[in-house]
């Protein structure tokens, strides 16, 4: 519904991790990853690159500064626990889900189907998800939005601020658990602001994800309480707009 340490280096200007549909696994799954083991290395698609082993099973992207980077408005105990913990919990599922799926294709029964699609669903959008929202983030005052990332939020909504104020009143207004995010949608050529519930639902297929913000409990609690509004409003300090700009562009190719 459309609401009306040991991490890697800061990414630079030009580096991009894009994202797919929210709910097109398929296109998920056979975007260019990062192979190991031996294997051949990947080339990008410049829509969604995530850490792949040799077996094809996902690995956890690497946390891209710091805990502490974005202290004050992010705690550094929170940015652990949800990398760490939660994020790897998506991961895992997500590989278990596959793998279960693989195995009753091979025996050629299925049961218990309806949970293993659903653990798919679920741990797969979630992996997809916490992957953007982890590189849409930097340490305050390191980005800043360019005249043409302005441009564009300004004729999708009206300007910047109109932007801020819709999604950020999505994000505060989602029931329960989930996330406001900013998505690119192919079909219609548009960006859309979209409140998502429990990573799957209320998304738009093929819809690209640009911005997502966590608002699970589990990414502001330890800080915030229940102040939910108060974290998003210091999210926004810690956005990392080079990112969003290369979103942009990435995903207004996809047309």
């Amino acid at each position: 519904m459309e609401s009306s340490t040991s991490h890697s280096s800061p990414l630079s200007r030009r580096q991009f991790v894009g994202a797919a549909g929210l709910a097109g696994m398929g296109m998920f799954a056979a975007n260019s990853m990062q192979a190991a083991e031996g294997s051949p290395a990947p080339t990008s698609t410049g829509l969604f690159d995530v850490p792949r082993n040799s077996k094809g099973e996902y690995g956890l992207p690497p946390l891209p500064y710091a805990y502490d980077a974005l202290e004050p408005h992010i705690d550094a105990e929170t940015m652990r626990l949800h990398h760490d913990i939660h994020f790897e919990g998506y991961r895992t599922g997500l590989n278990k889900a596959i793998a279960k799926m693989t195995e009753f294709r091979q025996k050629g029964e299925f049961p218990e189907i309806s949970y293993w699609e659903n653990q798919l669903a679920f741990n797969g959008a979630g992996y997809n998800l916490h992957t953007v929202f982890f590189e849409n983030m930097a340490p305050a005052g390191t980005t800043e939005p360019s005249a043409a990332v302005d441009k564009i939020l300004a004729d999708a909504f009206g300007s910047r601020k109109a932007f801020q104020e819709q999604f950020s009143a999505a994000s505060k207004a989602v029931q329960g658990s989930g996330w406001g995010i900013l998505g690119y949608q192919p079909f219609g050529k548009r960006l859309v602001i979209l409140q998502a519930e429990k990573h799957q639902n209320l998304t738009q297929w093929a819809v690209i994800p640009i911005l997502a913000l966590d608002v699970w409990e589990h990414a502001y609690y330890l800080k915030y309480q229940n102040k939910r509004g108060d974290y998003i409003t210091n999210w926004w300090k810690v956005v990392n707009w080079d990112n969003v700009e290369q979103r942009l562009e990435a995903a207004m190719k996809v047309t």
